[in-house]
This record gives C-alpha cells, sequence and structure tokens, in this order.
C-alpha cells in the first residue's frame, strides 16, 4: 500500500492496533486512585526527563511596576537543574491570599515572543509590538494574562523551551532540536512537562497564593499544557484548556496538521499511546473541575475528534460521581481562537469553581 503524504502507508494497520489498554474503563484495575497512580507512574516515564524537586527555585524579582491595581514583576528561577528562566508575574494589589492561574502560552509557530504572547511586556518596549499584533489575531486584543489580573488572580506565565529569551527556534530547527535531545536521553516535550509542573509547584509555594486555588489556562499548544500539568501536578486544582482536545486515531488522519511534523515534537512522548490516549492522560485530572472549550471551524482539529475526546472525558467524570466538575463546550461560529467572550467565560468559571 502506497504512502498517504508524511504517513506510511501501512499507518491505517497501526493505528487500529492502538487498544489504549491503561485508559480507565479498559484497564483491569478498579480503583480510581490506584489507576491514577499507575496511569501517571506510565506518563511519566515516557516523559524521558526525570523529577527535578530537588533542584532549588531560587527566585529573583525584579522589574516591579504597580499600576491597574496589580503589581508586575519578574521572576527568574530554575525550573530544571539545567537553565535559569525568566518569567512575568503579576500580583493583585491587596491583602491576599489571591487565587492563581499558572498561564501557558501557545505554540503559533512565533518564538521571538513567549510570555509577551499572553502578559503586556511592561519591561521590554522591542517586544510590545508584537505582543500586541499576536493580541489582536489571537485574544481580541487583549492580554489575558493583565486581565485574569486585574480580576484578583495572581499570574505567572514563563517562556517554554525555544520562545522568548530561552534561544528561540525558528519553525525550520524545531524537529533537528528535537531530535537531538532524543539523542541526548531526553525530550522536548518531556522538559516542557516538567517545567510546567515544577512552575505550577512555585506558584502554589508563593505566599501571596492560596495553595488550594491555582489553576492551568492555556490556548492552542498552551490548551495542552494546561490538562497535561493538571492530569501530573497535585498543585493544579483546576484547568481551563482552549482550542487543543482530540481523540489520537482521529488526529493522525491525512491532511492533519500534526502530520508535518516539526512543531508536534512539543507534544510527543514517544510510545505513549500504546498505553493512553490523548484524552486518558488528560483524565488523570479527575475528578478535578476542568473546562474545554473548542472551536467548530478549528482547522487543527477534526469534528470527530473533538466529540470522541469530550465522550472519554465525560465517561470517566461521571464514573467518579464527578460530571458537574467537567465542562465540555464545542463553541459555534469560533475557529482556532481564545476570542473575548471565551475569555469572559473561561474567567466567569474560574470565578465560580474557586467561590465554591
Amino acid at each position: 500500500m502506497p504512502a498517504t503524504g508524511d504517513l506510511p502507508g501501512f499507518h491505517r494497520a497501526l493505528r487500529d492496533e492502538l487498544t489504549f489498554p491503561l485508559a480507565w474503563g479498559t484497564s483491569p484495575v478498579r480503583d480510581f486512585a490506584r489507576w491514577r497512580r499507575t496511569a501517571r507512574a506510565t506518563v511519566e516515564a515516557h516523559l524521558l526527563v526525570d523529577r527535578q524537586e530537588g533542584t532549588p527555585y531560587a527566585p529573583e524579582f525584579a522589574d516591579r511596576h504597580d499600576g491597574d491595581g496589580y503589581t508586575r514583576e519578574t521572576v527568574t528561577l530554575s525550573l530544571t537543574r539545567y537553565a535559569r528562566v525568566r518569567g512575568a508575574l503579576l500580583t493583585p494589589q491587596g491583602a491576599g491570599p489571591f487565587p492563581a492561574v499558572l498561564l501557558l502560552h501557545d505554540h503559533g509557530s512565533r518564538f521571538d515572543i513567549g510570555k509577551e504572547k499572553l502578559v503586556r511586556p511592561w519591561y521590554d518596549d522591542t517586544r510590545l509590538a508584537a505582543a500586541r499584533d499576536w493580541a489582536e489575531r489571537h485574544f481580541g486584543g487583549r492580554f489575558p494574562g493583565d486581565e485574569l489580573a486585574r480580576h484578583g488572580y495572581v499570574v505567572l506565565c514563563l517562556d517554554a523551551l525555544g520562545w522568548g529569551d530561552r534561544d528561540p527556534l525558528t519553525y525550520e530547527r524545531q524537529q533537528a532540536f528535537a531530535s537531538n535531545l532524543y539523542h541526548l536521553g531526553s525530550s522536548l516535550a518531556g522538559l516542557m512537562a516538567r517545567e510546567d509542573v515544577r512552575a505550577a509547584g512555585f506558584l502554589a509555594g508563593l505566599d501571596r497564593v492560596d495553595a488550594r486555588r491555582v489553576a492551568a489556562l492555556g490556548f492552542s499548544l498552551g490548551g495542552y499544557r494546561a490538562w497535561q500539568t493538571a492530569a501530573l501536578s497535585d498543585d493544579v486544582a483546576a484547568a481551563v484548556s482552549v482550542c487543543w482536545m482530540t481523540g489520537l486515531k482521529e488526529m493522525m488522519v491525512p491532511g492533519n496538521n500534526t502530520l508535518r511534523g516539526q512543531s508536534a515534537f512539543h507534544m510527543l512522548h514517544p510510545g505513549l499511546a500504546r498505553h493512553l490516549d490523548l484524552p486518558d492522560v488528560a483524565s488523570l485530572a479527575a475528578p478535578k473541575p476542568m473546562l474545554f472549550l473548542s472551536g467548530e471551524h478549528d482547522p487543527l482539529f477534526t469534528p470527530e475528534g473533538v466529540r470522541a475526546a469530550h465522550a472519554r472525558l465525560r465517561a470517566v467524570w461521571e464514573s467518579l460521581g464527578a460530571g458537574d466538575r467537567l465542562r465540555t463546550e464545542v463553541v459555534p461560529g469560533v475557529g482556532h481562537a481564545f476570542t473575548r467572550p471565551l475569555q469572559d467565560d473561561a474567567l466567569g468559571w474560574l470565578d465560580t469553581i474557586f467561590a465554591r
């Protein structure tokens, strides 16, 4: 059978062999807490990057600026033992402790800005034009991080490896960068996962933060990162994922954006699909409150894939008697964007679940 684009001719046979035997409801383990431990350990083994809990964060704060009802500052810290990372930290003015959001930026094939996609860069005028352009294109002209801070949330947003301050990639360099990490016994996607979990731990540990009310939130790749972090971190109490959820089989079809390679390496944990589907990994977060928003006209995900994933998620939460903690929605008229109405929806949802 001939190849189909970048898929081998026998790709359907490979896809049919994926039965996801470790999924909740398929696994022979019937105790959810035990299943979560087993499944999380399997995911973590496929990250190819060990835990980094022994590495001190050693935060350094700078660039403080007050205004608009919140304080802006940069923070530089160690998420792994390999490198220091600079991020934006926004804190509402007042007594606290406050609820908090770990804000996770998208991919978008633009690497010169990372955290600046979501937080207005008060510290760097040279990036402001690019940041404003991104906000206009994807967020209705808003900076979601600043909007969250104005509404009483501590916000932490950091550059992922390859963006902003961290040796920005180009689209064409991604595959070589990822493959070289594999040769070194590491993983681009695994490093991102470990860093996001560590960032959640740092945020939850700040005196200004109510550790019981920490959420992860992201759009596009950031949406993938949000549910992945909720699945792997006990410090995250809730998550909002915008425009990134699908079934794996429905994603691996001719014409899908993932088949280009390159960007996919930020989400690829080799061999994990032999055990769990994408929504199965997200289900490790159950029964935490979770919001999944998808655009009806999002070209990156098939409607079948979104529906299949939402159904798998729904089955898990309902099996735990927690169906009211999960909301999945395909939003009419929306493509691949985190529009102002969706931002307002997400903020209202966070306000509601953290007020319980």
